[in-house]
């Protein structure tokens, strides 16, 4: 008499495939990215005359130096970084996976628990400049 063949390992939804890695590392780079270029911009898209700081009841409130705005360029630029995260992050949210772990009754806290892991998976956090520094 044969003994039975051993159950197959389990389903690990943090198992997440190649593709899926490099789709978040792609959303990751262009959130960077678009942060990073944000932070050379003026704070106001449109031109903006600012306000000055105030306190009101004991409360400081920052206020706003006069703004530019952005040039057409600068915009047109925030714009497509805006738009290409949005398309990463679409490939992210909508990959197979997330359907495959549903089927293999991956719900609730752990299918969230699961799509955070994605966001710290080895291959999928580019380097920040900490790393590279520290790299040196």
């Amino acid at each position: 008499m044969s003994t039975p063949a051993p159950d197959p390992a389990p389903f690990d939804p943090h198992a997440f495939p190649s593709d899926l890695v490099a789709a978040q590392r792609q959303a990751a780079e262009l959130y960077a990215a678009l942060h990073a270029y944000q932070e050379t911009l003026p704070w106001s898209r449109e031109p903006h005359p600012g306000w000055p700081d105030e306190t009101e009841r004991g409360r400081q409130r920052s206020g706003r130096p006069p703004s530019p705005g952005w040039s057409d360029e600068q915009a047109a630029r925030f714009d497509k970084f805006l738009e290409d995260l949005r398309k990463a992050t679409g490939l992210v949210q909508g990959h197979a996976w997330w359907e495959r772990c549903t089927e293999e009754g991956i719900k609730g806290a752990d299918m969230v628990a699961a799509r955070q892991a994605l966001k710290h998976a080895e291959g999928a956090v580019p380097l920040v400049r900490g790393d590279v520094d520290a790299a040196a």
